[in-house]
């Protein structure tokens, strides 16, 4: 099978523990990362599958490399190459397809509830659990864009991830491990502070995240086996077709 192309747009927010999976898993994957000055290919002709991660840049920001982004976000759609999208990239997957990324309802960071809808593709990406705690840290959000199934909530920011076919977008970052949270913690996020002092109820401080991590960290792994052991069925499927 052909590799897995990975886009990473930003230090410190590279694949984690889906590399980590991929490893498992047996797939290769090839990452170009736009902080190092990689180029992303002009094609995903020579990919399996595309996945985007996350970064603190505004998808909406004038940077050429989220435009190229987009770009093999549409091609790999229309090859039939299955995309997931992580928080960023799940932003940069709704600008492509005419959704608007605008200022999330409220900001969420740190480990906040998701809500799975009771519906069948739903269940079919995030298995027969309804409840999940989930990694954010975002400040915007995306909509809906046309054609896309809604398929999780949150009551801060409600459209929390959306699938078209085989594609799937995800506001959260179901990516995060142990290492990647810690450099996240440590370089710090200069809107935080103010973030934590005006929405409290949806923005934890480090102790806070830390200490949930102790004891949310090996169940939401387990929710990303079961969304990443799907779209990788769907690359399979598309790989022998």
């Amino acid at each position: 099978m052909k590799p897995v192309l990975i886009l990473q747009n930003m230090r410190h927010d590279g694949p984690a523990y889906l590399a980590t999976w991929l490893h498992g898993q047996g797939v290769a994957h090839e990452l170009r990362d736009a902080s190092l000055g990689h180029t992303f290919p002009d094609s995903v002709a020579g990919y399996a599958g595309l996945a985007v991660m996350g970064g603190a840049m505004s998808a909406n920001d004038p940077l050429p490399f989220l435009r190229d982004a987009e770009k093999l976000i549409l091609q790999a759609m229309d090859l039939g190459r299955p995309v997931i999208g992580h928080c960023l990239g799940g932003q940069l997957m709704a600008r492509a397809l005419g959704g608007r990324v605008t200022g999330s309802p409220a900001p969420e960071i740190g480990w906040q509830p998701l809500e799975v809808l009771d519906d069948p593709v739903a269940r079919s990406w995030f298995g027969p659990q309804a409840h999940h705690h989930v990694m954010h840290w975002h400040y915007e959000s995306f909509e809906l864009p046309k054609g896309a199934q809604w398929l999780a909530a949150s009551e801060a920011c409600p459209h929390q991830a959306f699938s078209l076919g085989p594609h799937l977008a995800m506001q959260f970052h179901v990516e995060i491990d142990e290492p990647k949270l810690q450099r996240w913690l440590d370089d710090g996020d200069p809107s935080w502070a103010g973030a934590l002092v005006r929405h409290r109820g949806t923005v934890q401080d480090k102790a806070d995240i830390l200490a949930d991590a102790r004891h949310r960290m090996a169940q939401h792994q387990r929710l990303a086996d079961q969304i990443y052991g799907r779209w990788l069925a769907h690359v399979l499927a598309a790989s022998a077709s």
